[in-house]
């Protein structure tokens, strides 16, 4: 037990100490005498100080209060000089007040009587996670091409035709720690592998074996005032979007900042500004490597808008340009072609790919051809959300993305594809949500109901939604489902997807996932 200040203390026990005073005046120190024991037989009461400190405190304040009044009196004496003491009321009450705030502040800061007490910095960090378990079914249409035609259009499909049941599992783990009051840190651990930055499942089936664990995210969060935050590394993803453009699993590379001005201002509409930069590869460029490193520089403006006490929008104007992620064709085959690094590090299907090195293997033949991105990708998009809330706790939500790449050019995509090639490039999502905004309590419910429509190079089939007709684009169809609440922060949700090709080669697959969640 840390001693506490007695400064107010000793000066009250000291004037209840004091040479006599008249009648009414001991009165008044006797009273505030009382009162100060009952301060402290009450903080013994509830365990923030013990009997032992208590009467410690007591025995050292009456020994200074003493001491304090010899030496006044001897004083008075030498100098002829009678007081009758006096203490206002005033003076009565802030003695009071100071020896409660000092005490209490005292208590607070150490902790007096708290047996559970942890280290300061323990409450500077904060943990969070969830798991989840799902059944999974891909459902593929009957009159589905077969995968020979896919690989020979550059898509690697292994399966076309052959259901698949699959039971998955997801776990993630992740830490805020609060460095200072405008510095933060995170991470996040969670399962999947390093070669697929849209999908964080791992599938049953390993014999038995372990499943590998990635760092999903590590940043550093910067918040030098109220309307200015930056942060970078691998950090979430910090535009306003839906899985049309972005996968729900997919982090950025890089910095970002956002700018929200007056934070501090009672407004019904309310701007944000997000900018930011990300290397999507680097590439160590030499004289037989003229591939350059590919990037993603981002904009978005939005607004914040409440109409009334019952709905909330809001609105997201975005621009994406992607830079160096076409492919270039290289000049003479070669094994090690000088172009061959512009290929896409990863893709999943659907974007218009043309072959920009016919003799890889050098041999002769084009059994191993290079296939790069025939379209340049400079993306505007426009999100908006509306959550109306005339029912609470049932909301109703609405949303609609619509993007499209003003970066795709027909001329030079035909020149790479041949002519009579057309040009797709819109995208289009709505979606409408009826029930309870988050899943938190027993009996909270969702459902929803939504439609998906994405042109062939709308957008970068790497980063789009995984489980609409498998990932990528060039696929259109709609999607329902809903979540049910078991326990606290536990509930089972159920989606059925039903998408096919817009124009490519017959891939039709509905897709039945059920699954059982839980957060901490």
């Amino acid at each position: 037990m840390k001693q506490t200040s007695i400064k107010p203390l000793a000066l009250a026990l000291a004037l209840a100490a004091t040479a006599p005073a008249q009648a009414n005046e001991r009165e008044q120190l006797e009273a505030l005498r009382a009162t100060t024991f009952a301060i402290l037989d009450a903080l013994v009461e509830k365990g923030i100080l013990t009997d032992e400190v208590a009467k410690t405190l007591v025995e050292q304040a009456e020994a200074k209060g003493q001491q304090a009044a010899e030496t006044a009196a001897k004083t008075e004496a030498a100098a002829g000089v009678v007081r009758v003491p006096y203490i206002p009321e005033v003076v009565k009450r802030e003695i009071r007040e100071q020896i409660r705030q000092e005490v209490v502040a005292q208590a607070k800061t150490e902790r007096w009587g708290d047996v559970n007490a942890v280290p300061e910095w323990v409450e500077r960090l904060k943990w969070e996670g969830d798991l989840r378990v799902r059944y999974q079914g891909d459902l593929f249409a009957s009159d589905n091409a077969a995968p020979a035609n896919f690989q020979a259009a550059g898509i690697d499909l292994a399966n076309t035709d052959e259901d698949r049941h699959r039971s998955r599992v997801r776990a993630r783990l992740g830490l805020q720690a609060k460095v200072s009051d405008s510095v933060s840190a995170g991470f996040r651990l969670v399962t999947g592998n390093t070669s697929d930055p849209v999908s964080t499942n791992q599938t049953l089936g390993t014999t038995s074996n372990k499943y590998s664990l990635v760092l999903d995210r590590a940043f550093l969060k910067v918040k030098p005032i109220d309307w200015l935050e930056a942060s970078g590394g691998r950090i979430p993803n910090p535009f306003f979007s839906t899985d049309l453009v972005w996968d729900d699993d997919v982090n950025f590379e890089g910095v970002a900042a956002t700018f929200k001005p007056w934070p501090n201002q009672t407004m019904a509409a309310k701007p944000f500004f997000t900018v930011g930069a990300f290397p999507l590869q680097e590439v160590e460029s030499s004289t037989t490597n003229l591939a350059k490193d590919k990037w993603l520089y981002a904009a978005q403006v939005g607004l914040d808008w409440r109409t009334g006490a019952f709905s909330r929008w809001r609105f997201g104007l975005g621009y994406y340009d992607y830079r160096n992620i076409t492919g270039v064709r290289n000049s003479t085959p070669t094994v090690n072609g000088f172009y061959d690094r512009t290929t896409p590090q990863f893709r999943q299907k659907g974007n218009s790919l043309y072959v920009i090195d016919t003799d890889a293997n050098n041999n002769g033949t084009q059994d191993d051809p290079v296939w790069g991105l025939a379209s340049d990708y400079r993306l505007l998009n426009l999100t908006a959300m509306a959550d109306l809330t005339y029912f609470d706790p049932i909301h109703v939500i609405l949303s609609a993305d619509v993007v499209q790449n003003i970066g795709y050019d027909l001329a030079e995509v035909s020149s790479r594809m041949g002519a009579g090639y057309e040009e797709k490039n819109l995208a289009w999502h709505a979606k409408v949500t009826v029930g309870h905004p988050a899943i938190n309590l027993p009996g909270d419910w969702q459902v929803f109901l939504g439609y998906k429509h994405i042109e062939r190079d709308a957008t970068l089939d790497a980063f789009t939604d995984s489980d609409f007709r498998l990932g990528g684009t060039d696929a259109k169809g709609f999607y329902l489902g809903g979540s049910y609440g078991l326990d606290r922060n536990t509930w089972l949700s159920a989606k059925w997807m039903s998408a096919d090709e817009i124009d490519g080669l017959p891939f039709g697959v509905d897709l039945f996932q059920v699954d059982l969640n839980a957060k901490f």
